[in-house]
């Protein structure tokens, strides 16, 4: 996003804003269970403080500007047509583009196993499911808008030294997972949606516009137009798929801003699941057995991963990265697999496991719809991001030119993931308020998913996208 559209921008009042935020220029295909896997992640951030006696909000909401995306080369269809070899090397030498910037989350391992045990964690016999990726390009921009104590926690959570190295690093994630062409779907999108009576430092919305994408609204807050406004955009940029939780985020009179981070994600399986070979059998449930759908399938050249307490294989999405599942071992819970930290360390390894062997693997997994809404204030206090919370240390001056009070009041992450035969579904976000070819194997296996585990949904570079726990299918 260019500084000068931006600043031109400022102060334009947009009548059609709610309208337009849910005719995006960006277009997400439809969903359709076509050996799809789709995941979006919603991540809010909402800045409040005492406003005290202010003058009335315009009714409308305004926006400032709207974030340029890269642009792709579509996936070459009808190899026979005209043109086919050209539209072939044009996306091929987009791919190669997206693969230069892979490579530049290696070190967050410590961050993806931490977050996902303190997350994951205590879910009992609940299901959860949690988005490393888009929690982390949320810290990654909330750093960006504070200062002190306040971003030194944070950059200690996500392991850079410093503010600019946080950035490069978010700018490189972000683009090694953004794909639009077609074959697979990875839109990462943020906006800010900022209290007009309130005046914000125009350098920290050039940064965020630049480096991660943001497009800035303004408007009323606590009015129904601009909670109308924000909930379109979100769910367009989620795929319409997590709308029972989107409708119940309302920004408030003392909200200042709110910050919101989205991935969508859509990738087929290398190979669907045959609907013929779907049967019924039992999860044990911690709460009793369940009867549920397994769909069926053998990895002719598989591979199978184990540590102590663990086994799992995955199964590859196409052009993409994969979805793995990992059953705890008879006698280990869910629970102590995430606080085992060779449990924690596979799940970011992407497959670079020492413990692994190429085998017949004969799938059995259940048709399952997981959901869960958490709150991560507690999670993120205990894992050292503290000072934002606080009215009296929270520092937020990047953001606003004049001092007041402000601090982050609450972090929510809703999520869902359901799959079948075709493919996987998966949504979430999170709401931060501040307010105020060789032979076959010989030896095969039967890995059969029927008792709680653990999945993975990975993207193209192989940072883990989602994780969640599934207690009950």
């Amino acid at each position: 996003m260019k500084s000068d559209k931006l600043q031109d921008a400022i102060g334009m009042v947009n009548a059609d804003l709610v309208e337009r935020t849910e005719k995006s220029k960006t277009k997400h295909p439809k969903f359709k269970w076509t050996a799809a896997v789709a995941a979006m992640l919603a991540i809010a951030i909402g800045i409040g403080a005492y406003l005290g006696n202010s003058s009335p909000f315009a009714v409308k909401a305004y926006a400032l500007a709207e974030a340029e995306y890269p642009t792709m080369a579509g996936y070459p269809t009808g190899e026979m047509l005209p043109g086919f070899d050209d539209r072939y090397a044009a996306w091929r030498e987009d791919q190669k583009k997206q693969r230069a910037y892979r490579g530049a989350g290696e070190n967050l391992d410590g961050f993806f196993a931490a977050t996902v045990s303190e997350f994951l964690g205590g879910a009992n016999s609940e299901n959860r499911v949690y988005s490393p990726l888009n929690v982390y390009m949320a810290l990654a921009m909330l750093a960006e808008i504070t200062d002190g104590e306040s971003r030194a926690q944070i950059l200690d959570l996500l392991d850079a030294d410093s503010i600019e190295t946080l950035r490069t690093q978010a700018h490189s994630v972000w683009n090694a997972n953004y794909s639009d062409d077609g074959a697979v779907t990875s839109i990462l999108a943020s906006s800010l949606w900022l209290n007009e009576d309130v005046a914000f430092k125009q350098e920290a919305l050039d940064t965020l516009a630049k480096n991660y994408y943001a497009s800035s609204y303004r408007g009323e807050m606590g009015s129904n137009e601009l909670n109308r406004a924000l909930q379109a955009w979100m769910n367009k940029q989620t795929g319409g798929l997590l709308k029972e939780y989107i409708s119940g985020i309302e920004l408030t009179p003392n909200t200042v801003m709110s910050l919101v981070t989205t991935i969508y994600f859509q990738a087929k399986w290398g190979t669907e699941f045959s609907r013929s070979q779907t049967v019924d059998k039992t999860f044990h449930a911690a709460s009793g057995d369940v009867p549920c759908k397994f769909m069926q399938q053998t990895i002719t050249y598989g591979s199978y991963y184990w540590g102590e307490h663990f086994s799992a294989v995955n199964k590859s999405l196409k052009n993409s990265g994969s979805m793995w599942f990992i059953l705890p071992d008879e006698g280990f819970s869910i629970q102590e697999l995430l606080t085992d930290s060779e449990a924690l360390a596979f799940l970011s390894s992407n497959g670079d496991w020492e413990n692994c062997k190429s085998l017949k693997v004969n799938l059995s997994v259940p048709k399952f719809d997981v959901k869960s809404k958490l709150d991560l204030q507690t999670g993120l206090k205990n894992l050292g991001v503290t000072d934002c919370f606080d009215a009296d240390t929270a520092d937020f001056t990047p953001l606003v030119t004049k001092e007041q009070p402000l601090w982050l009041s609450n972090v929510e992450h809703g999520a869902r993931v359901v799959i079948d035969e075709e493919g996987v579904a998966a949504a979430a976000y999170t709401e931060m308020r501040l307010a105020g070819a060789a032979m076959p194997p010989e030896e095969e296996i039967d890995f059969v998913v029927d008792r709680p585990f653990l999945f993975v949904i990975t993207g193209s570079d192989g940072l883990p996208l989602f994780v969640g726990v599934v207690n009950q299918p």
